[in-house]
């Protein structure tokens, strides 16, 4: 069943690139039904799933002169962010329900990076992991050059290079883990098992450089972000969505399925250093959305934001893995959180930054005023999804950020509390942001409320950030045996 989730959405693409007599309508119902079809197989897994290592395992022989093979499943890491991407990818394909520019091409991108975004998050072997990791970047420069704004084939070509130079240096370290183990083999569960590098001092720190390198470019964190703002400015609303909702996520599941349990000595060695960068990105994120007067790009660096707290929690477990196991497992529980969090959330938001250009046709604050007047529910979803951003009690934030400074606190005081303060500064941000476009007497003509297709598409990503910031437990229940899993492998 796996296997099938993973490679439904690219069969479907590859049906509709072949069969160009089928109409506009009938292509963007085949999207949305695919998509449904996915979620509903992700749910099936989900209640299948015994909550107990990996579920679901494939594994196959595919190039046995390296010791790679299709290794598949998934476990309380990645069955939340495999859900994340199923949901995700069904609302962009309920918004798109309006677009008209090469709808065929369009939907098969979305399909095929869906099967790409899910491919990393189930692999089991590092050449896969790297595969479907890096034509994930091949699909987001297609969508970005394709149907961006005006500085979209810049933007597209910045995004590409810099994450490309990241996914090489993610296969130098996957090659020096390789090399290290005995036998060679690049299974990520074999790996995890042997510690291939303890004790090596240097070359493991070589290889975790270039793993923390990659990852980080992806994720991204201060100072490798600089790809990030022009990539959502000039994406589409669903590409800078799937953007931030996912391809972000990729780096920080990285972490901790690849660099926190395949080299746990020298993670816990250099654990400091991934916390200042962590609580820099915090800082640094929250600082200069504040000072954005362009919506979009301001969201976009609220994720750096966001991004800094995963890794701030991280960071803090490997801190403190050897001397207060209990913290531990909630920094890990709390960035996983997290991770499918903000990427209910800020999907909601880029999306939302999509209406506010389809309606007037720029996102800068300063060209608006008084919405909510005639956008009420513009206005009502955008206020829950704001509030829902800086981490208020009700959301599925509080949830995460709650575990990630309280399972942060005991390693890293000091680094912990000035994280507090991006709380406070995205709070500002987004008041302020909402108070010019909605609030006060109004700038424009009156614009249009939601559409049928856009309340669809947004709303639920709101109910799902409601139901997990009142109702965690089904969330928590499979992620806290998977963190403690991964903290006894740090640990050791």
């Amino acid at each position: 069943m796996l296997s099938i989730l993973v490679f439904l959405p690219v069969a479907v693409a590859a049906g509709l690139v072949a069969l160009p007599r089928l109409g506009d309508g009938a292509v963007r119902w085949t999207w949305i039904v695919a998509s449904a079809v996915e979620v509903v197989l992700t749910v099936a897994l989900w209640i299948g799933h015994d909550g107990d290592g990996y579920g679901y395992e494939v594994n196959h022989r595919w190039i046995p002169s390296v010791s790679s093979g299709y290794h598949v499943g998934v476990d309380g890491l990645s069955l939340p962010l495999v859900a994340l991407t199923t949901v995700l990818f069904l609302a962009c394909a309920v918004y798109s329900l309006r677009h008209t520019d090469r709808i065929r091409s369009f939907a098969a991108l979305f399909l095929f990076l869906e099967t790409v975004c899910l491919g990393v998050f189930v692999s089991l072997d590092l050449v896969l992991f790297f595969v479907f990791f890096d034509l994930s970047i091949v699909g987001m420069y297609f969508v970005i050059a394709g149907w961006g704004h005006r500085d979209a084939a810049r933007a597209a070509l910045q995004f590409f290079l810099y994450t490309f130079l990241g996914s090489l240096a993610l296969l130098l370290g996957f090659i020096g883990l390789y090399l290290s183990a005995r036998p060679h083999t690049f299974d990520m569960v074999a790996l995890a098992e042997q510690n291939p590098l303890a004790g090596k001092g240097g070359v493991a720190t070589l290889v975790l450089a270039a793993i923390l390198l990659g990852l980080a470019i992806k994720t991204p964190t201060v100072p490798f972000h600089t790809w990030l703002p022009p990539a959502h400015t000039e994406a589409p609303a669903a590409g800078s969505a799937i953007l931030a909702g996912v391809l972000l996520k990729l780096g920080t599941y990285g972490f901790v399925r690849i660099a926190m349990p395949m080299l746990p000595g020298t993670w816990r060695d250099w654990a400091w250093a991934i916390v200042v960068v962590g609580v820099v990105s915090v800082l640094y994120g929250a600082l200069v959305a504040l000072a954005q007067r362009d919506f979009k790009r301001m969201v976009a660096y609220t994720s750096v934001n966001h991004m800094g707290y995963v890794v701030l929690a991280v960071g803090a477990a490997g801190l403190v893995s050897t001397s207060d196991a209990q913290a531990q497992d909630l920094a890990v529980t709390g960035a996983l959180t997290q991770m499918v969090s903000h990427g209910l959330i800020t999907g909601a938001l880029f999306l939302l930054a999509g209406v506010l250009h389809e309606r007037g046709g720029s996102y800068d604050l300063g060209a608006y005023g008084g919405l909510a007047a005639s956008a009420p529910a513009f206005a009502g979803l955008t206020a829950l999804a704001a509030f829902a951003s800086l981490g208020l009690p009700g959301f599925s934030g509080f949830i995460a950020e709650f575990q990630i400074f309280t399972g942060s606190l005991p390693g890293a005081p000091v680094p912990t509390a000035l994280a507090f303060l991006g709380i406070l500064i995205t709070a500002a941000l987004f008041l302020r942001a909402y108070q010019r476009l909605f609030l006060g007497p109004a700038t424009r003509p009156a614009v249009a409320d939601l559409t049928v297709a856009e309340t669809l598409s947004i709303a639920p990503l709101m109910v799902l950030a409601v139901v997990v910031g009142l109702f965690p437990r089904f969330l928590l229940d499979l992620v806290e045996p998977a963190a403690r899993t991964l903290g006894e492998l740090v640990s050791r």
